[in-house]
């Protein structure tokens, strides 16, 4: 709106502004009624400025009394935040002014770092208790080898391997979670063709299951060997652009999740289709385990989320757990290409649907 009045556009009628003038205003108003009363009575006009004074002080001191007690309290709540007391919360969110949108933003601040303080605390518990596991499962078996108590066979020797090699894929995750974190990341796209690309990674993450079984076989734990991959690639010309390194990423730990939680003899599908864009991709790993409840999706990509998936394991199979990095981290392969993750609706087990862009007009 332009014209004399078009700035009054932007007002609110409760803000800072609003009242400041309606200070003014009321001010002049009295005065001014104070000078007729003064005129039409005969008082002095001393007694009228007196009253004058008085009055537009209390009025003042009221006014400022509602703008300077919330700064204040927001003051308080920003140094116990700055002290690491997360807890505190400004109380005038609700104001309908300037300062009601400022203590609903220290309000959602304090909100972000008591999250990020909790996820903090976590990711050490968590990461102590996984570096843990396998330290002590490695220094019992070597303190048997010194003390005589085993020899140093083969047998054992793979298992103190199984454990350092599980400590360096915790080393490993962790490092991606960093690169994760602090986005030194670069996405190297290329055209490739899908189905070379998807057998490959299937073909290695058989050979990765060969070679934990191995090692396994002798420390009374399971890896499983006995779920058969699928590949259903349509059209099998198809092509699509994006990171091969990344995909890999996404591809393998979903398979790997998936093949932890199919039933014995299971079956686990990896299928890709053309997707909307140019060069785009549409891949779905499907297992036939219990699946995921609806009310879990939302947390089935978080960090260290180890219970979600399914929520318990498939009858029969035997899981060690994992980091519960490998979702995360296809997450966060995905979201470098600009795509979507997630899990879909499925009749049986687990369906997980990963869309790539491509090549975009963006």
């Amino acid at each position: 709106m332009s014209g004399p009045f078009g700035s009054f556009q932007g007002l609110r009628p409760f803000s800072i502004k609003t009242k400041l003038g309606a200070l003014v205003v009321v001010s002049v108003f009295i005065t001014t009624g104070l000078l007729l009363v003064a005129m039409k009575t005969e008082t002095e006009l001393r007694f009228i400025t007196v009253f004058s004074v008085i009055a537009t002080l209390l009025i003042t001191q009221f006014v400022a009394h509602s703008l300077t007690a919330p700064l204040d309290e927001m003051n308080a709540v920003a140094r116990a935040v700055s002290h690491g007391d997360y807890t505190r919360r400004v109380r005038g969110a609700d104001r309908r002014d300037e300062l009601g949108d400022v203590a609903t933003t220290i309000n959602a601040m304090a909100d972000d770092l008591e999250a990020q303080d909790t996820q903090r605390k976590e990711l050490v518990a968590n990461v102590s208790h996984e570096l843990r596991t396998p330290i002590a499962a490695l220094r019992a078996v070597l303190e048997n080898v010194v003390d005589g108590v085993s020899a140093a066979d083969p047998e054992t020797m793979r298992t103190a391997l199984k454990q350092t090699e599980r400590l360096g894929r915790l080393v490993e995750t962790l490092l991606d979670l960093s690169r994760l974190d602090n986005g030194v990341v670069p996405l190297k796209a290329r055209r490739f063709e899908v189905w070379p690309y998807l057998s490959g990674v299937l073909k290695e993450a058989n050979m990765v299951a060969s070679a934990r079984a191995n090692i396994a076989s002798g420390s009374g734990s399971h890896t499983r060997t006995d779920v058969h991959l699928h590949l259903d690639v349509s059209p099998p010309e198809l092509t699509a652009h994006a990171d091969a390194e990344r995909l890999h990423q996404v591809v393998a730990n979903l398979i790997d999740n998936a093949v932890k939680h199919s039933p014995p003899h299971g079956r686990v599908t990896v299928r890709a289709r053309r997707g909307p864009y140019p060069e785009s991709l549409d891949l779905e790993v499907l297992d036939e385990g219990p699946g995921i409840p609806q009310s879990e999706w939302h947390r089935v990509f978080e960090r260290f989320n180890r219970g979600s998936h399914a929520g318990a394991p498939a009858k029969g199979s035997a899981i060690d757990g994992g980091t519960g990095l490998g979702l995360a981290i296809a997450r966060w392969a995905v979201d470098l290409h600009g795509g979507h993750i997630g899990v879909a609706e499925s009749p049986r087990g687990c369906r997980i649907q990963v869309t790539l862009p491509g090549l975009t007009d963006t």
